[in-house]
């Protein structure tokens, strides 16, 4: 016998009993019908009762009563416990419950219960297994946005890394093989380096946060400057920055670029002191040195930490140059003042004596 029609069967059997809604049916349609029918032929036949006898005819309509009481007691036992299933069913599919329906009602209820109770697990277990599909779902969405951000991030680093050392060292360093990314070479360059004046004095007055939170602000302005001016960032050295000018081609050349962005440096350092007083914070001034000339450009430092730099005298000389100039001021070298004096007012300042040179450098003041 297939499993299937040997359940029904079990099932059925389990319903002829006294407990089975079928079982009290069948025990109602008696009391309702056939005891008082086979009464009042016993009182008939057997008692020699007259109908017509008013005292037999109450007590055979007092047992007809009490029969018929009884069965309608049994039916609606069976119907409240029908609607009480209803009810638990209900409240189980509004949410409010979510353990199994416990009844004690007529067996057809009871196994309606439990095989309701069987498919509310199951449906529990599909949609713990849903939840956990939303999960690792939400972990691979989660992935794919974090592959797509380091994508973003990665054109964004290359973007950046190309306004520091322009695009063709971007596709150098990228296409680099055995670990050499350039190679070192000497060549013309403009260095800039800009320093907040008194910024030990001021930084004393300050808390940690918002002494690098100034930092901050004030580098990301100069930046922007430098690099609209094809210059590239060196390095920051605590409060003072060094840029290089000429490893971007330019149609003006690297001292003009150099020269045209300490001007606006020095006009953006006014207007962020002009926009931090309005907010009672730390003003501060910077001075600016900037030289020309020949130096070694190329990678500096170990296996493990390399900087692409530039290194020489020209570099020496313009820090020089930006120790001596007081807040507001720029000082050039002389090779930057021959380049540049057509189209700047620049006038002739002192002569330098800097160590470890024999002959004093001559350096300019830019009149802004």
């Amino acid at each position: 016998m297939p499993r299937e029609s040997l359940i029904v069967s079990v099932m059925k059997s389990n319903y002829h009993n006294s407990n089975s809604f079928y079982g009290k049916t069948r025990i109602v349609l008696v009391l309702l019908g056939i005891v008082p029918f086979l009464l009042v032929i016993y009182l008939a036949v057997y008692e020699k009762i007259r109908l017509v006898d008013t005292e037999a005819l109450l007590v055979l309509s007092g047992v007809i009563l009490f029969s018929i009481l009884t069965g309608f007691c049994l039916l609606r036992r069976s119907a409240d416990q029908l609607a009480n299933l209803s009810i638990e069913t209900g409240i189980v599919e509004a949410g409010e419950k979510t353990e199994p329906i416990r009844i004690k009602a007529d067996q057809e209820l009871n196994d309606i219960a439990g095989h309701f109770n069987s498919i509310h697990t199951k449906l529990q277990d599909v949609n713990r297994e849903l939840k956990e599909q939303s999960v690792q779902l939400m972990i691979y969405a989660r992935d794919i946005s974090l592959s797509h951000k380091e994508a973003k991030e990665e054109e964004e680093l290359r973007y950046r890394l190309s306004r520091y050392v322009g695009d063709n060292l971007v596709e150098k360093l990228i296409n680099s093989k055995n670990g050499v990314f350039l190679e070192n070479e000497r060549k013309e360059v403009t260095i800039l380096f800009a320093d907040i004046r008194s910024f030990t004095t001021i930084s004393e007055r300050m808390e940690a946060e918002e002494v690098v939170s100034m930092l901050n602000q004030f580098f990301g302005v100069m930046v922007d400057v430098i690099f609209r001016n094809n210059g590239t960032l060196d390095k920051f050295i605590g409060d003072e920055l060094m840029a290089v000018f000429g490893l971007i081609p330019s149609e003006n050349g690297a001292s003009h670029d150099a020269v045209q962005a300490a001007i606006q440096m020095q006009d953006a350092t006014e207007d962020l002191m002009e926009a931090r007083a309005k907010h009672n914070k730390e003003t501060f001034e910077i001075g600016i040195g900037v030289n020309t000339g020949s130096a070694i450009v190329g990678n500096v430092g170990s296996e493990n930490r390399v900087d692409y730099t530039v290194v020489g005298d020209s570099v020496n000389v313009a820090a020089r140059l930006e120790q001596i100039a007081k807040g507001g001021e720029i000082f050039v070298g002389e090779q930057t003042y021959r380049q540049t004096q057509d189209f700047f007012r620049i006038r002739k300042k002192v002569k330098l004596l800097i160590k470890n040179k024999t002959e004093p450098v001559i350096c300019y003041k830019v009149l802004r």
